[in-house]
């Protein structure tokens, strides 16, 4: 009886290889590894995250169609440059959607996320997390809450979006100490309106807290870009 040797472990769906390798390519932008205006051939790329180039174009196309890479033939691919007029649009959007969503918590009779949020955000200042990677994730999924919270699903749908289409700029908040107190302090704020179920309160803060963030954004410069991809290379390290 002739024995077949099994798949190498490592083997994988080609469709599940470009799936693995569209994340990792869309982590290397969101950690700044691939700046906003850099240039790379696929030849380059493909050595850098060792794949094949099958599996490569196919997550390269998604992350074009989805807005994050730009392609010009015969000279290869580009980190999308920031475009600020997007993101103050998407801010205005997420504005609109996380405004609704904090008065239907301030609303509602049953609130089980919010003492979750209370845990993480209402604590004393040596509790208080500093590393701006971890703030960062905590940041969004304080807003992801918010908006889940409403259970409108087609909202929370749209909201994850804009987050995503945002992270690479809003990410750049908490490299700056001071944006870091100063988001514990807001969502304190919000959080208490929230519990108090003081609504145009709780929006007026929210919309505060989100405009402040807004108008960081316009103060990006290469500089920073390179700063904050030594700063994630350290905490990494």
């Amino acid at each position: 009886m002739k024995l077949v040797s099994p798949a190498p472990a490592t083997a994988l769906p080609a469709a599940t290889l470009a799936e693995r390798v569209y994340a990792q390519i869309k982590q290397l932008i969101f950690d700044f590894q691939l700046l906003p205006g850099e240039r790379f051939s696929e030849s380059d790329l493909a050595n850098r995250v060792q794949v094949s180039r099958t599996p490569l174009r196919q997550a390269l196309q998604r992350l074009q169609r989805e807005g994050f890479l730009l392609v010009f033939p015969k000279s290869g691919w580009q980190v999308a440059p920031l475009d600020f007029d997007t993101f103050d649009q998407l801010y205005d959007l997420r504005v609109l959607l996380e405004a609704h969503a904090v008065a239907r918590l301030c609303e509602m009779e049953q609130r089980p996320g919010l003492q979750d949020l209370a845990d993480t955000w209402l604590v004393p200042a040596h509790e208080r997390q500093t590393a701006f990677v971890a703030v960062d994730r905590l940041d969004e999924a304080f807003h992801t809450a918010l908006v889940r919270a409403t259970g409108n699903q087609e909202m929370v749908r749209v909201h994850e979006d804009i987050t995503e289409r945002i992270r690479i700029i809003r990410r750049l908040d908490f490299t700056k100490v001071a944006r870091v107190e100063a988001t514990y302090d807001e969502h304190a704020r919000i959080l208490r309106a929230i519990t108090r179920r003081r609504t145009d309160e709780a929006q007026r803060l929210l919309r505060a807290h989100i405009e402040q963030s807004k108008l960081e954004v316009r103060h990006i410069t290469i500089d920073t870009l390179y700063q904050a991809r030594q700063r994630i290379a350290s905490s990494q390290a």
